[in-house]
């Protein structure tokens, strides 16, 4: 048999950030039709490890099976490591060959933003045009890069508690977009279209007080139970919108969080809304939360489309076992 193995470059140059969306959306879609298969993620997490590792395993009858193995080691940024560390394994849902190995860390990082392109391009106004990004690692700039590819951009503020400004500078060179740190994080949200929450908190960053009306928030970092980004209050009162139900309430902090403090928190799929099964904004006052921990079928999505752009481009190594 042959395995295809496909590098952190391989899998960056055959997942385009315009290009990605399609299948994040159809992934979302899937989920909600019944079409995709994929549990809760059984976690490792031995008191003491500097870090976690997660299985994330899926099925569709499109792209047939596939599991991220993946670790989290919050640690690594201090490394200058992206913080996921993982494999993807890609099999045939016809024979349960073995198709491609693939970089997880740079899957993680590609995917995720994608997902919430879809999200803000679904659920934000479509003169927002100001970001705030909560944040500036791995995800915070994969962020900014997938957003300004898919929608004009005014101007994105960055809230971080490192010094940003070299990073800052790249990212408006390289995006033709002003890309600044903000004065503080209260004033950056108060003037922020679309408001992005990529951190490892583990309470909460952002107040609802400061959330003008209309304002659309993607929260990524509140991906396990314990951390949280959103306070209780923003949670309560916004329409809140995830990747999944069931992984959203035993996994997203924010959720969590809310929930145990007595919040009621309606949580509606984003693959409804794409279906037309439910409503996304009802106005251009309300404002929208996607609530996002980041689900096996968005790999698997992801591994797929990478899969077939490298066959048709040459791309990866071939590998017989």
């Amino acid at each position: 048999m042959t395995l295809l193995v496909l590098s952190g470059a391989d899998v960056r140059a055959s997942f385009p950030p315009k290009e990605g969306l399609a299948p994040m959306r159809e992934a979302l879609k899937a989920l909600s039709r019944g079409d995709a298969h994929q549990p809760l993620r059984p976690v490792v997490a031995p008191e003491g490890a500097a870090g976690l590792l997660a299985m994330m395993p899926a099925y569709t009858g499109t792209d047939g099976y596939g599991v991220k193995i993946v670790c989290l080691f919050e640690g690594n940024t201090a490394r200058g490591l992206d913080a996921h560390q993982g494999a993807m394994v890609l099999f045939s849902g016809d024979t349960g060959e073995a198709l491609a190995l693939l970089n997880a860390s740079v899957l993680t990082e590609l995917r995720t933003p994608a997902t919430t392109a879809v999200a803000t391009e679904t659920l934000a106004n479509p003169d927002a045009t100001d970001v705030t990004i909560f944040g500036l690692g791995v995800q915070g700039a994969a962020h900014i890069r997938t957003l300004a590819a898919v929608r004009p951009l005014r101007r994105v503020q960055v809230v971080t508690r490192s010094d940003a400004r070299a990073v800052c500078a790249a990212l408006s060179a390289e995006l033709d977009l002003p890309v600044v740190v903000a004065s503080s994080p209260e004033d950056a949200v108060r003037s922020a279209d679309i408001v992005i929450t990529a951190t490892n908190a583990v309470s909460p960053l952002l107040r609802h007080s400061w959330l003008r009306p209309g304002t659309h928030v993607n929260a990524i970092g509140s991906c396990v139970p314990h951390t949280r980004e959103l306070d209780t209050a923003t949670m309560a009162s916004s329409r809140v919108f995830v990747d999944s139900v069931e992984s959203a309430t035993h996994e997203a902090g924010d959720y969590v969080f809310a929930a145990r403090e007595g919040a009621t928190v309606t949580l509606t799929p984003l693959g409804d809304v794409l279906l037309d099964r439910a409503p996304g904004r009802e106005s251009e006052e309300e404002i929208t939360v996607f609530e996002s921990v980041g689900l096996a079928i968005q790999d698997l999505a992801a591994a797929r489309f990478v899969y077939a752009r490298a066959k048709e481009t040459g791309a990866g190594t071939r590998v017989e076992y």
